[in-house]
């Protein structure tokens, strides 16, 4: 299964940027986007980002990944 997370950029040099979410920074490669904005999100997926996104849309997909997570967390409790 491929999964693409929703990142803020946070630093851009040329090609390339550095993404952030909840204090994990990450180098991304910008170049399948036209023109990546500085403080805008995108999806990340396996080092790129493929998408830009507004920040309302980017919040409620980590709202509903952070729901799952916790979901598992207490099917693991038992």
């Amino acid at each position: 299964m491929c999964l693409a997370v929703p990142m803020k950029i946070t630093e851009i040099t040329g090609q390339w940027g550095i993404a952030e979410l909840a204090g994990v920074r990450q180098r991304v490669n910008l170049q399948l986007l036209e023109q990546a904005s500085l403080n805008s999100y995108v999806l990340i997926h396996a080092g790129f980002a493929i998408q830009e996104m507004k920040e309302t849309e980017a919040l409620e997909i980590l709202e509903m990944l952070s729901g799952i997570d916790a979901a598992e967390a207490d099917t693991a409790k038992g």
